[in-house]
């Protein structure tokens, strides 16, 4: 590419990361801004014992990000590795001790997060969407088989994730959380905005449940891709055809305009209405091979960044 591009990515867990180890290949300028409603495992754990910023899905990011060098390739390894048995540390994942504990002495969950990414060579920046700790409430249609259509509330992100039913809408507690200022102010300044891949309401959609950043993603000038998951996630998006996650984000986000829609080549059925639902947001599709080709539903980050690039220089 003849210019580096600033890019902010979106979303949380394994989908954000695939997009990042793709988008490092891309540009230096890169931004994560990551989710903070996780309430399980380690995360939950910490959230609870300290009320800390979950930070599961940051240490994710940071990972992704890090140095391919053998310190930086050390590092990641330490950040992701979990202690074993069930004794009070029984696991823990090592990078999230070091963020809470990052965040607590020095007051400040970006200061913390700045200061890992130097200590990994992290090729870019991680932020979180908000520098308080959220929860995910839903509204579940189906979730007792005796009463199909009857919508249920159900609260926290691993709650949400798992349920038996159909996920209709999400919000955010607290009901108008204050949005990260350095976020804000990383997609004020990008040349792209990109959401998704990931777990659609407990991933993705939180961002633009937080005024402030939801009012940068609608008013900058950057170009705002959507990258389309794979396959249906159980749980939180079992029946979606793909364009029905476009639907979800219109209905959450009325004023965002989306310029690509980003899917597989292989995994649409309908590409006629896909076309079609992208238009409708404002933008176009483009195809082209992203999965690993294993089988399995996820990204091959090479395949990727490829997608990424040639979208970033049309």
């Amino acid at each position: 590419m003849t210019r580096k591009v600033k890019v902010v990515a979106l979303g949380g867990g394994h989908g954000l990361a695939a997009s990042l180890q793709a988008l490092r290949q891309v540009t230096p300028h890169l931004t994560a801004v990551v989710t903070v409603a996780d309430d399980g495992g380690s995360s939950g754990r910490l959230r609870g014992e300290l009320g800390a910023l979950p930070p599961g899905d940051l240490r994710m990011a940071l990972a992704a990000l890090a140095g391919v060098d053998d310190w930086g390739r050390s590092w990641e390894r330490l950040l992701q590795h979990r202690f074993a048995g069930d004794g009070p540390l029984g696991g823990h994942a090592v990078g999230n001790l070091i963020l809470a504990g990052l965040a607590e002495s020095t007051g400040d969950p970006v200061a913390a997060l700045d200061l890992v990414a130097r200590l990994v060579g992290a090729a870019g920046r991680v932020l979180p969407m908000s520098p308080v700790p959220l929860e995910i409430c839903a509204e579940v249609v189906g979730v007792d088989p005796a009463a199909p259509y009857a919508v249920t509330e159900v609260v926290g992100q691993v709650a949400v994730a798992t349920t038996p039913g159909q996920v209709a809408a999400v919000r955010l507690r607290p009901d108008q959380p204050p949005a990260c200022k350095e976020a804000v102010q990383a997609v004020d300044e990008a040349d792209w905005v990109v959401f998704g891949p990931g777990s659609w309401f407990t991933s993705v959609l939180p961002h633009l449940l937080v005024p402030e950043l939801r009012e940068a993603l609608e008013r900058t000038d950057a170009g705002r891709l959507v990258a389309l998951n794979l396959a249906p996630q159980a749980g939180e998006t079992d029946g979606f055809s793909p364009e029905a996650y476009l639907d979800v984000l219109a209905a959450h986000a009325p004023d965002l305009r989306v310029d690509v829609v980003l899917a597989d080549e292989d995994r649409v059925v309908d590409t006629r209405g896909l076309m079609a639902a992208a238009q409708s947001a404002g933008g176009r599709l483009v195809l082209a091979p992203l999965a690993l080709g294993d089988g399995t539903a996820r990204h091959d980050p090479g395949r990727l960044a490829s997608a990424y690039a040639h979208i970033f220089e049309n």
